[in-house]
């Protein structure tokens, strides 16, 4: 997708990790020193980041990638398996055609990461059983969730559903958010705040926003490694909410729109969008 390719291929990575170091750098040269003790310096400059070392990181992740590891959740026709640049893993509750495995996300288990070569990552993702109960940490460096968590009755569902793709996907791996409005672009402008804000809260940062016709197109970095663990002062979980959650009136052209299954066609139409 293009998004991808200006992220992996284009520099968009890489930029992305120079600012957060240049941030870090202003925030220890701005920070009072409140009287605390002096620690010794380590060789990470991104403690508070969660981040590791910029240059290995972008020689490790961002130049020595091979195919991209893509996650589709929910995935009916799998329609990214098609794209030579992806090594796609499609998932799915209902399943449309045998290329997708059956797998229920909500509850899927997520075990320890793969401490494995890069090759031997991609043979194990080939090598998967159906139907998929758990995976390794830290997998993917690509998670998508295109006309996903609208189909989700509840928020928290929503909310377990990014907490998920957080733990699946490697450091500054891309969480790409595919959502339905046919509405004008400032109409949800408020839902799409809250939503960043979630999100972002359990260690994502965003990279970009567009607002198509019909759909809004959130990319979401991971940043950190942890993710938070204060949901007494906000209410992290509730801010993942769409219009028909409130159950108004006014917005049964959106609700009819968030829970139904993606034919072919609209999968193909989706798939090639990523590629404009």
């Amino acid at each position: 997708c293009s998004v991808c390719q200006e992220y992996f291929q284009n520099g968009g990575g890489k930029k992305a990790l120079e600012k957060d170091e240049k941030r870090a750098l202003l925030a220890s040269k701005t920070t009072p020193a409140l009287n605390v003790p002096q620690t010794p310096k380590t060789e990470d400059p991104l403690p508070n980041f969660g981040l590791t070392n910029h240059e290995a990181m972008t020689e490790e992740f961002l130049h020595s990638l091979g195919k991209i590891r893509l996650l589709d959740v929910g995935s009916c026709f799998n329609p990214f398996l098609k794209f030579e640049e992806f090594l796609t893993v499609g998932i799915d509750i209902v399943p449309a055609v045998e290329s997708v495995y059956k797998c229920d996300f909500l509850n899927l288990q997520i075990q320890q990461p793969l401490q494995l070569a890069q090759d031997a990552i991609d043979a194990f993702l080939k090598q998967l059983k159906n139907p998929i109960d758990s995976l390794p940490g830290k997998l993917f460096h690509v998670v998508v969730f295109s006309l996903l968590l609208s189909y989700f009755p509840s928020p928290y569902q929503r909310w377990i559903c990014c907490k998920k793709a957080h733990e699946l996907l490697v450091l500054n791996g891309l969480l790409l958010v595919i959502t339905p409005d046919s509405s004008h672009q400032n109409r949800r402008a408020m839902m799409m705040k809250s939503w960043k804000i979630a999100i972002e809260s359990l260690g994502f940062k965003r990279f970009k926003y567009s607002k198509f016709s019909h759909m809004h197109l959130m990319a979401f970095r991971k940043t950190s490694l942890q993710t938070t663990s204060d949901l007494v002062s906000r209410n992290y979980p509730g801010m993942l909410y769409i219009p028909q959650d409130f159950n108004s009136m006014e917005d049964e052209e959106y609700s009819s729109t968030a829970c139904y299954v993606r034919s072919d066609t609209e999968d193909e139409q989706l798939a090639y969008g990523f590629m404009e």
